[in-house]
């Protein structure tokens, strides 16, 4: 575990020095503002259900950005070799790399934590859907990184490794309106796979495991693919 921290510390390190992820982390926070404000004077209702669902829209490109430079930028700096050689092994780097795009991640979502607490300075808003709400934004948040990884893994290019990420992402997206045109086993298990779909049921305060489940198998399967990507590109 050692290893991976230190791996994860390099990472954060990295994230803090580069413009880019200043830059990424400001769009985040200027449309999640930006949706707060408007659809809060609009509904006048002192929940964020509406806000958490534009910005799971916004986070299809978001995560990708955050994650596009995680081993793109090692191959076209030359350093993915020395990192290989080094003592650790092929998934303490992977870990340790996602832990390091994660820390970022939560970092930024601590920053919107004021919302909630304008919330109650000024309404009478019910904790529970806020709580879920949050708790599902992370998983998909998760979920999401993983893939945009999976896609850095893939490519010495930063924008092609966006763009891969963006298209797996779309696809999880809105393969559950398919599903809506299906009937049947084979419709429901369509929608079920759906990444937009389940969140719905966080921002209405739903709690299932079964959606806590599958972000994070959709996390763990992206950090194996990405593993086994690079194993197979090493060689």
């Amino acid at each position: 575990m050692r290893r991976v921290w230190a791996i994860c510390r390099k990472e954060v390190v990295s994230y803090f020095s580069s413009p880019v992820a200043w830059i990424v982390a400001a769009i985040f926070l200027v449309l999640f503002g930006f949706f707060f404000s408007i659809i809060i004077s609009a509904t006048r209702e002192a929940h964020m259900r509406y806000v958490f669902g534009n910005m799971n829209v916004t986070l299809l490109l978001i995560a990708p950005m955050l994650t596009m430079r995680l081993f793109a930028e090692e191959r076209k700096l030359g350093t993915f070799e020395l990192l290989m050689t080094s003592p650790v092994t092929l998934f303490e780097v992977v870990i340790g790399k996602f832990l390091g795009s994660v820390l970022l991640f939560l970092a930024i979502m601590t920053v919107t934590l004021e919302y909630p607490v304008f919330l109650f300075a000024y309404g009478n808003p019910d904790w529970g859907p806020l709580f879920t709400s949050y708790l599902g934004f992370v998983l998909i948040g998760l979920a999401y990184l993983s893939v945009g990884m999976f896609a850095s893994s893939l490519t010495d290019n930063q924008i092609v490794a966006t763009v891969i990420a963006f298209g797996i992402l779309l696809m999880l997206g809105v393969i559950g309106w398919a599903g809506q045109q299906m009937s049947g086993p084979i419709g429901d298990f369509i929608q079920g796979i759906s990444v937009f779909d389940r969140f719905e049921n966080f921002t209405r305060g739903v709690l299932d495991t079964g959606d806590v489940l599958f972000y994070l198998s959709i996390a763990c399967l992206f950090i194996f693919l990405t593993v086994r990507s690079l194993d197979w590109r090493r060689w």
